[in-house]
């Protein structure tokens, strides 16, 4: 079922006012994003299926517990998508992380896949893909059609921030649920959300190192 879900928690909101920030540095926005993703997958998970089993404590033994035994298939979509899989991989005690990497075609405007590795068969797998920016929809678009071709149940998507536009987009096409610790409202004439933060990759990982005409010889 498609639902959308936005963290309502002071404590994510004043680590968004940060990520936000222009004068953020690499090294804390990575923090920050990391930081914030552990509270979005929290609270996409708080339902997830449990098994009962008891535990030994250091004074009781066979004490109540539960245990999550669910395997999920952790999706980043590159590069931007590796902020947030570590703290979510954290949160997920079973799992199993496969690169998606997109790219821009400049000439259709279309993501254009450059790494695909997915499983060929995802039947009944849960999927949790990180996109931390869901801006137009375009890239994430992709990446669900991707996941029901090789048959994915369950597929949950997280972000830092998404825009209603981008979330429109998908929900028109896709059954995923969407979990973000922020939505705004509208994009810019080139397709950046308003007020966003920006892009996402650079802004972990610095801009890409582009080789001039004359290295690449």
């Amino acid at each position: 079922m498609a639902a959308l879900l936005v963290v309502d928690h002071p404590v994510v909101a004043d680590k968004v006012r940060q990520l936000r920030d222009a004068r953020t540095s690499n090294a804390d926005f990575l923090r920050l994003a990391g930081e914030i993703s552990r509270f979005v997958a929290y609270e996409a998970f708080r339902d997830a299926p449990v098994t009962a089993t008891t535990v030994d404590t250091p004074v009781t033994a066979g004490a109540p517990a539960v245990r999550i035994d669910t395997e999920y298939v952790i999706v980043p979509i590159l590069r931007a998508g590796l902020g947030m899989s570590p703290a979510v991989q954290e949160v997920l005690p079973h799992n199993r992380l496969c690169l998606v990497g997109l790219r821009r075609d400049e000439t259709t405007l279309e993501p254009e896949v450059y790494l695909d590795g997915l499983p060929d068969r995802l039947e009944g797998v849960h999927v949790v893909v990180c996109d931390p920016m869901l801006a137009t929809g375009g890239s994430l678009d992709r990446v669900l059609t991707m996941l029901e071709e090789r048959g994915a149940g369950t597929v949950t998507v997280l972000c830092l921030i998404a825009a209603r536009p981008g979330v429109e987009l998908v929900h028109s096409r896709h059954e995923a649920v969407i979990v973000a610790a922020a939505l705004d409202e509208e994009l810019n004439a080139v397709g950046y959300i308003t007020p966003g933060l920006g892009d996402a990759g650079d802004r972990l990982f610095g801009p890409p190192v582009r080789r001039s005409a004359e290295e690449g010889r």
